[in-house]
């Protein structure tokens, strides 16, 4: 696989895995890029279903996807709950960790207990062989509790149940962001955690 960013990976994979037509997951929707993205993607009948907690962040998606809105749902709620918005199965889901960028608040970032509960929720729903993707971000303040709670749920699902890979670019300076992806092996609701 050719080497490249943490997003670019994230949606190379997303390319091989999601099809047209499914309902997917944009769990951070920022400002549209991957809501846009994964609309195309899955074309006129799929669904996407982009979560952001501030209304900013909606509005800068859907002015993003312009003639493509129709195919977003766009959720002013935490991603923890998707659940609470989903029927059926998800083909993916993609995941931008940190703030919203280019405002200048960095106050209002993702957490780890509410992004490890999104993860654990959107396995149970994803199909089998489907994919989450959470670009990890942690040179922000908190970034680094996030980026371990997130490692460490990864650690403690069973292999049976999902593969777990890392990507990332070591000889970057800085905190330069990182890929995480699951990908789900087998038919369950709820992954089981190793103790």
């Amino acid at each position: 696989m050719e080497l490249g960013r943490a997003l670019a990976q994230a949606r190379k994979l997303m390319e091989r895995t999601v099809r047209p037509g499914e309902t997917v997951v944009d769990a951070t929707a920022g400002n549209g890029h991957d809501t846009l993205f994964l609309a195309e993607l899955t074309g006129p009948e799929g669904r996407v279903l982009a979560f952001d907690i501030q209304q900013a962040a909606l509005n800068a998606t859907r002015t993003r996807l312009g003639k493509l809105a129709e195919r977003a749902e766009l959720i002013l709620d935490s991603h923890d709950r998707v659940a609470d918005y989903t029927e059926g199965v998800v083909g993916g889901a993609m995941f931008n960790l940190g703030f919203l960028p280019n405002t200048g608040d960095r106050t209002v970032v993702t957490k780890p207990d509410t992004t490890v509960r999104a993860v654990h929720a959107l396995l149970g729903l994803l199909k089998k062989g489907g994919l989450i993707t959470v670009c990890v971000y942690d040179g922000h303040e908190g970034g680094d509790l996030e980026r371990d709670a997130l490692i460490a749920y990864a650690s403690r699902l069973r292999e049976s149940d999902v593969d777990v890979a890392r990507y990332e670019l070591i000889n970057q300076k800085g905190h330069p962001p990182f890929l995480v992806t699951f990908e789900k092996k087998k038919e369950f609701s709820k992954p089981e955690l190793l103790d």
